[in-house]
């Protein structure tokens, strides 16, 4: 690959998660590969309001002025967010995100099965901790191919359904 290009993007990346003017930005993942010829160059990040449009050009501006610096530097960058089917890829993330919906891939059958969905419930050691249907579920970090969380609409209808109920409710006590 184009050494001088994936040196630089991943220089940058280290100073981005140390600069003041990023607080807040988590790079998820990252990579720089090769395709025909010209480095493609993917970051995906988040943050604790989301990652927006507004931040996922701020990022892409601040790289390409590195990059663009460089000669003959021939490259794709994508900026993306984390979106609402988040990876989990650190053990960090399974405390973060304890409460939400997972949908988690393993490399082995455990349990009858190599996918798993459920409510994280965080860590135990090394092992990620699932409440599913059957029960809780102990997966272990070595055995764990992928894992995002999963979003439901269903539950935001609901949830949304139920307020306006509230809030029509509380109308009427209030003689509204």
């Amino acid at each position: 690959m184009k050494g001088d290009i994936a040196a630089a993007f991943e220089r940058e990346l280290d100073a981005i998660a140390h600069d003041k003017a990023f607080a807040g930005l988590e790079i998820v993942q990252h990579h720089a590969r090769l395709v025909r010829g010209a480095a493609e160059l993917r970051v995906m990040i988040d943050a604790a309001d989301g990652a927006d449009l507004v931040l996922c050009e701020r990022l892409a501006a601040r790289i390409n002025a590195i990059l663009g610096s460089l000669n003959n530097a021939d490259y794709s960058l994508e900026v993306e967010s984390a979106g609402l089917d988040r990876p989990l890829v650190r053990p960090k993330d399974y405390e973060r995100f304890t409460g939400e919906r997972a949908r988690i891939v393993t490399s082995l059958t455990i349990n009858g099965g190599k996918t798993h969905r459920g409510i994280l419930r965080g860590l135990r050691r090394e092992t990620v901790v699932l409440e599913t249907e059957r029960g809780e579920l102990l997966l272990p970090m070595a055995a764990i191919k992928s894992a995002n969380l999963e979003y439901d609409v269903r539950l935001d209808l609901q949830r949304d359904k139920q307020q306006r109920k509230q809030q029509n409710g509380n109308d009427r006590t209030h003689g509204n």
